[in-house]
């Protein structure tokens, strides 16, 4: 496979790739070299890539599994805690200071969720992924995922309600 045609293929699937491994690992530059580290072993890979019938979900398992090596190793005490930064010139500092805080909640919450929920929930509410594709990168079961889901979507509810609530009720 040529560099272009590589491109081609990789190029509009980088983001999901960089926002999972971001999800995975908090810090916007851990996330950044991990997604190179990915782009780098696909591009090794580039004269076999033709066998896989899924790039992009072989690409999402691999980025996946290199996240959770990387937090499992001795490397991922030295994990700095930095969240992305929400700006919009065009909204008031009320309105983006309420999104950052929205944005901080959610990945606090998220955070505090079990691995295999915090997947399920990345996968198919942040990236869009299908159920089915969803069971394949995660090797789970359908019902196993929609379970999980359910469960990980009732946990944010529920702590977005008490946040929301400030003790009252």
């Amino acid at each position: 496979m040529k560099q272009a045609e590589f491109l081609s293929v990789v190029m509009p699937f980088k983001d999901k790739l960089y926002r999972l491994a971001k999800r995975l690992l908090v810090s916007r530059e851990e996330a950044e070299d991990a997604t190179q580290e990915i782009l780098l072993k696909l591009w090794a890979k580039n004269e076999s890539m033709a066998e896989y019938k899924n790039v992009e979900a072989f690409a999402m398992t691999m980025t996946k599994n290199f996240c959770l090596d990387r937090l499992k190793s001795k490397q991922a005490s030295n994990l700095k805690l930095v969240h992305s930064n929400y700006q919009d010139e065009s909204t008031s500092l009320q309105k983006q200071l309420e999104a950052e805080d929205s944005i901080g909640w959610m990945e606090r919450i998220m955070e505090e969720l079990p691995e295999q929920q915090k997947m399920v929930l990345q996968l198919r509410d942040v990236e869009q992924y299908d159920f089915d594709e969803i069971c394949a990168l995660m090797e789970m079961k359908p019902t196993a995922v929609r379970v999980a889901l359910s469960r990980a979507r009732k946990t944010v509810r529920q702590e977005l309600i008490k946040k929301h609530s400030y003790g009252i009720g």
